[in-house]
């Protein structure tokens, strides 16, 4: 492929939008074919997968199709990847509602706003670190760390949609395993038979057709599939009824409470407003501690205690509600319907079979009710509409901690298989560029409705096998994806929910490795136990992902820093072949006069210690030793407390008659030793350029005598080998 060179101008608009590299290739008739194909490819996978994402997020599941419009082309024109397909993700999709849970509920006007706001924050981290070319942050999260995390996550994200599979609701506890345990008990007694057979219709559907050939778009006819049967046999059966209409008083009290609930929190917030700002002019004007400004401080907290008293009572209600039965009675009236509470219904009283479930109130105040299975529902036709994210100010600094554990994980995750693509098709990869692409893909998408999206593994690999040559692929998808905004979204209303969490856990089947989790522990324990540590932490913390994140980062530093700490140090001798080695691992006899000593790591102040005790420990054992030689070709780097530690040791065991020697130090060494003064002061000719000189200064000091018979002289060597 022909490389275009630019100059001046034009190389500078290289470095910052990379697409003019590619795009005068789409000149070819066959590229620009090969793209568009490779687009329309991806796209057919990647509409049914966003939706499902924005599910998983906690959004409806139009937003997913929001989040697959633009960010995938911004990504595609600023990130250096040519085939890296970006937008919704599970991992992502899951820290993101994972961070919004303790804010909002999910789905609501509130929830939606907050996800906006945060990838707005994961985009403006991302493209901080890539215009700083502080890429390399993301080092910090090591391999075990995320390998343990990803295979946690995979099993989170596939849990998370039991109830949907079995057609059951529970409330969320405040962790991830009681959830799954509640669900699991749900399912037991009330699974609900249709959604159950719509998930076994959609994992048989993609599994069979994976099998025959990986290349037929399994999702796409899933969903097709589910959605036709859907819509024949009528799945969704929902009506809107007034709490009038149940004739039972307490659930009537529960409907009117909920009902009133917005207007009773729109009344105490403001009114603690207005209690906020009389308590700024009271302490401004009369002090903290004036008698009139406590009182208003307290009426303050009794407001905010007012309203997470009603908060708090809403959500028993809404709980009540969604536990409470309903059964239509048989009058032959549809138009006067009336509805008993299971349990309650008066032996004179004739009902219909089928059970109806309350669902929640509704803008309008009435009671929506359901009885068969759920839906995608209504899908807003149109492109989504450029608007500022919100902004809250008193949740920006708890969002913009999750937002740099998403930022940090969305990247880990695009950036490991971009790397893996450029290897395949020997493209320059530039990971700064690609935090810029990433960056600016999050912080467009939140102007226009989306929320935090990331590289796909997935649909990665379906872009370079559809044969993507350009970043063009990736214009194509967001083009085929507004298509589908315009004018095919009615077609989504009867997509089953089960199908979308069919289709979440059969994409985050292949996250789960535990394989390479065992490899891991019998490579590297410490790493293992990394790798094991974050798993179980991310499991048992969920859905607050990011604490295990935390510790994971800082159990991988605290064994780098361990292992730093004390790093092997070597006794070397004479080796039969002539070469010095290893004295305990090769069983080689060493001299009791002269000690060679190989110190395999970086000097610092953490382990000048341990490098001490050492040297002690070979004095303690030779009592007749006279020189140690410090071979530096291990040694990478040194700091001041390493060069003043030299100085110490060599004035001390100068003193008790012990000479220390200097051998192979590397050049950058060398300076540093040089400009601190110390080669000065301890005399250049303690420093040699290999071992061999070094030993043979030592036997020059010792006598003729000792040399014929240590065993660190070669020709000790030759004169034992048989004749």
């Amino acid at each position: 492929m022909k490389k275009i060179k630019y100059s001046g101008v034009a190389s500078l608009a290289k470095q910052f939008v990379p697409f003019l590299q590619w795009i005068p290739e789409l000149k070819s008739a066959s590229v620009l074919r090969a793209d568009v194909v490779a687009g329309v490819t991806v796209a057919l996978v990647l509409i049914p997968q966003s939706m499902a994402y924005a599910q998983l997020a906690g959004l409806p599941p139009y937003f997913g199709l929001y989040a697959a419009f633009l960010p995938p082309m911004v990504a595609a024109i600023f990130g250096s990847s040519r085939q890296l397909a970006t937008g919704p993700v599970a991992v992502v999709s899951l820290l993101s509602a994972a961070a919004l849970e303790p804010l909002a509920t999910a789905g609501s006007a509130s929830f939606i706003a907050y996800s906006i706001m945060l990838a707005l924050l994961v985009g403006v981290f991302q493209l901080s670190l890539g215009l700083l070319r502080l890429g390399v942050l993301i080092n910090f999260l090591s391999h075990p760390v995320v390998m343990g995390f990803t295979n946690a996550a995979a099993i989170i994200i596939a849990t998370s949609q039991l109830g949907k599979i079995f057609g059951v609701s529970v409330e969320k506890s405040a962790y991830h395993y009681e959830t799954v345990w509640n669900t699991l008990v749900a399912a037991s007694t009330s699974t609900h038979l249709p959604t159950f057979g719509f998930a076994v219709l959609a994992f048989a559907i993609m599994f069979f057709l994976r099998k025959v050939n990986p290349r037929i778009p399994n999702v796409l006819i899933a969903v097709v599939a589910t959605i036709a049967l859907s819509w024949a046999i009528g799945l969704e059966q929902k009506e809107k009824i007034s709490g009038d209409q149940i004739l039972h008083k307490p659930t009537r009290d529960l409907v009117r409470s909920q009902q009133k609930m917005p207007e009773d929190l729109a009344i105490i917030s403001e009114e603690i407003k207005a209690a906020s700002k009389e308590v700024d002019g009271l302490q401004r004007d009369r002090g903290q501690y004036d008698e009139s400004t406590i009182e208003a401080i307290a009426k303050l907290s009794t407001l905010k205690l007012e309203y997470d008293r009603r908060q708090q009572l809403g959500r028993i209600e809404k709980k009540e509600l969604k536990d409470t039965r309903l059964r239509r009675a048989d009058n032959g009236d549809a138009n006067a319907a009336v509805y008993y509470v299971e349990g309650r219904i008066p032996e004179n009283v004739t009902v219909m079979p089928r059970v109806w479930h309350t669902a929640e109130i509704d803008e309008s105040g009435n009671v929506v009710i359901h009885a068969g299975g759920r839906v995608v529902g209504t899908v807003p036709d149109g492109l989504p509409a450029l608007k500022a994210p919100t902004i809250d100010a008193r949740s920006l600094l708890q969002l913009f901690i999750s937002a740099i554990a998403i930022g940090l994980i969305g990247f880990m995750e695009a950036i490991s298989i971009a790397k893996a693509m450029a290897a395949t098709t020997r493209q320059h990869l530039d990971a700064n560029q690609e935090l810029v692409g990433q960056g600016l893909s999050n912080i467009v998408g939140s102007f226009f409705q989306s929320y935090s999206v990331s590289g796909s593994f997935s649909r990665s690999a379906v872009s370079i096998d559809a044969g993507a040559i350009t970043g063009f692929s990736s214009v194509v998808t967001g083009v085929v994806v507004a298509v589908v905004l315009l004018w095919l979204t009615p077609l989504f209303y009867h997509l089953p929910q089960a199908t979308l969490a069919a289709v979440i856990m059969m994409a985050v089947v292949g996250l789960v490795n535990i394989r390479a989790m065992r490899r891991t522990w019998n490579v590297e324990r410490g790493d293992g136990a990394v790798a094991l540590s974050t798993f179980v932490l991310t499991l048992l913390f969920a859905p607050h992902l990011e604490w295990a994140i935390v510790i994971g980062v800082l159990l991988s530093l605290g064994i780098y820093l361990f292992r730093t700490m004390r790093p092997h140090v070597a006794e070397l001798s004479r080796h039969p072949d002539g070469s010095l080695r290893d004295a305990a691992v090769f069983g080689l006899k060493t001299c009791d006069q002269t000690s060679v000593v190989r110190f395999e790591g970086s000097l610092y102040f953490a382990n000048i210690s341990y490098f001490e005790d050492k040297i002690n420990q070979a004095l303690s054992s030779k009592p007749e030793l006279r020189f140690i030689i410090v071979d530096g070709v291990s040694i990478n780097n040194i700091d001041s407390s390493g060069v003043e530690m030299f100085e110490l040791l060599t004035e001390r065991l100068s003193e008790g008659g012990v000479e220390v020697l200097f051998s192979r130090m590397k050049q950058h060494l060398m300076n540093v030793l040089k400009h601190s003064g110390f080669v000065e002061r301890v005399g250049a000719e303690r420093f040699y350029r290999n071992n061999d000189l070094a030993i043979e200064a030592a036997h020059e000091s010792l006598g003729d005598e000792h040399a014929a018979s240590c065993p660190l002289n070669i020709a000790c060597l030759i004169e034992d080998k048989p004749a």
